[in-house]
């Protein structure tokens, strides 16, 4: 049985199409001049037209914005220059700069140049083209790499010579790619990606295992300022603090940015997002039930120089996280685990301690929660092994739990090593796999403190666990993807592999978590 809770649209203000633009021919209209033309550039160039209009479009980045470049990593965009004569790229210097964060430098892959002749700007990461060229203008083909930093890049031209000095010509906004087969958060399916990154519209399930209810989010990934918001956020984490180029750099590896916006959706030992309370009053705030979008609370922290906003629960939690991952191009979806354990020794059990009087002498920080929501990012892991075994979708949690590697964060966590017990991988599977598949064990405590098992469960952990379907307003179950079938001898087997490898506390040797 479903209950719908009413909801009404949040909306950020007119977001009016330009449907009838014309990104192909010129057009000087002063609302869109600043971006659409660079004129005066020197040499024989006179003007550079972005092309924002028919890039957005082909990058699938028009509901973001029409007046800035939005472009995904690993696919061509194109950049028109008006001339005097007709340019020749043999003998003609025509070089690009991109950069992008703090000393930026082309080991860290924050620094490409790229252009004509081609023995100058033709060795750059960036791809370059001339995919037109006559007496007044030519037009350059630029690819980005399918494993770029994402984030806002400035770009910068060289006329006549390498040495000469540079001239910024505009920024530009890089975003992952799931439509490029190069890239690690590529999805295969349109109905996915269209669901997955484009809906901005959602459900979250909420409830009992008997009695699930249907909350409607908007999720609002391409309202106003959400591309700003999100890159903040990855610039306000206290790793980029640390050392912002090295941050900057690992911005080109969705499992480090999923990471990082896991750890910044919540306030505890950061600047993040939310501040979580589970229980009245709510003083001082919005009660969590009283949310229904991700916008507002984005825009509040955005606006309040960064301020947490009050209050979150798990659901608010993980849809405010899958807008920020829509957003920045990485698929995503919202889970609900019904039954959901909290296991916090990883023992794989939730634990009960009675004495032989019946009494509980001893307290548990164990407990199972009627339901707990988190969100799955659709990501390659190479990081894990040489080959695709652990690709696909991944768990991250951003409701602050239990520390991760000192960090109030979960995940990325395989759902495929979930399955199968593989407890001994990163991140946090040990956690995840207790959610959904742990054992409810009672003991008795004697005298002398010794313990005896009295009596487990291994049925009732992990119920109807729940995600919105692939273009319907209606539930679909995945638990078989988390687990196999209660009491099944395969399920124990894992189980038991799980506590195995758990027990062993060796995990295996990571390759290189630089894309290729």
């Amino acid at each position: 049985m479903h209950l719908r809770i009413p909801f009404t649209p949040y909306r950020a203000g007119s977001r009016k199409l330009m449907a009838d633009f014309d990104c192909d021919t010129f057009r000087d209209i002063k609302a869109n001049c600043k971006v659409e033309v660079k004129p005066n550039l020197g040499e024989y160039i006179t003007k550079l037209k972005l092309c924002v209009g028919r890039n957005n479009t082909e990058h699938r980045t028009d509901e973001i914005s029409v007046n800035r470049l939005m472009l995904r990593r690993g696919q061509r965009f194109q950049l028109t220059f008006f001339t005097t004569r007709q340019v020749r790229p043999d003998t003609d210097t025509v070089l690009l700069t991109v950069e992008i964060g703090p000393s930026p430098s082309e080991s860290k892959g924050t620094h490409s140049v790229f252009g004509f002749p081609w023995h100058l700007g033709g060795k750059g990461r960036w791809k370059v083209e001339l995919v037109e060229s006559c007496s007044s203008s030519f037009t350059m083909g630029i690819t980005s790499p399918a494993d770029a930093c994402v984030g806002s890049y400035k770009l910068s031209i060289r006329l006549g010579s390498e040495n000469a000095i540079p001239r910024q010509l505009t920024n530009l906004v890089l975003l992952f790619n799931p439509w490029c087969a190069e890239d690690w958060v590529y999805l295969p399916q349109e109905a996915e990606r269209q669901e997955y990154v484009m809906a901005e519209q959602g459900i979250i399930y909420t409830g009992t295992r008997h009695y699930i209810g249907a909350r409607d989010w908007n999720y609002g990934q391409f309202e106003e300022d959400m591309v700003d918001i999100c890159m903040k956020l990855l610039d306000m984490n206290p790793k980029c603090f640390r050392d912002a180029a090295e941050d900057f750099s690992a911005r080109c590896n969705p499992i480090y940015v999923a990471r990082v916006v896991s750890a910044m959706i919540n306030s505890n030992g950061d600047n993040g997002i939310l501040v979580g309370l589970w229980q009245p009053p709510y003083s001082g705030g919005v009660a969590p039930t009283h949310w229904d979008g991700s916008v507002d609370i984005l825009q509040r922290w955005y606006t309040s120089n960064f301020s947490p906003v009050k209050y979150g629960q798990c659901w608010v939690f993980a849809a405010v996280m899958c807008t920020v991952l829509r957003c920045l191009g990485i698929p995503c979806r919202v889970v609900t685990n019904f039954q959901s354990a909290h296991d916090t020794d990883k023992s794989l059990t939730i634990d009960k301690y009675y004495s032989d009087n019946g009494l509980q002498p001893k307290e548990s920080h164990d407990s199972v929660w009627n339901f707990h929501v988190w969100v799955e990012g659709w990501m390659k892991r190479p990081d894990l092994c040489g080959d695709s075994t652990y690709d696909g979708w991944q768990v991250l949690d951003p409701t602050p739990q239990e520390k991760s590697a000192g960090v109030f964060c979960c995940g990325p966590c395989p759902v495929k090593a979930v399955l199968e017990g593989h407890t001994d991988l990163k991140y946090d599977i040990p956690f995840v796999f207790s959610e959904v598949n742990a054992d409810q064990v009672n003991w008795i405590v004697q005298s002398n403190d010794s313990k005896e098992r009295l009596h487990s469960d291994s049925s009732q952990i992990g119920q109807n666990i729940s995600t919105k379907a692939v273009g319907a307003d209606r539930r679909e179950d995945i638990t078989a993807c988390y687990k196999y079938p209660e009491v099944s001898k395969k399920e124990r087997l894992v189980f038991e592999e799980a506590v195995r490898r758990g027990n062993e506390h060796k995990p295996r040797p990571e390759l290189s978590l630089k894309p290729t």
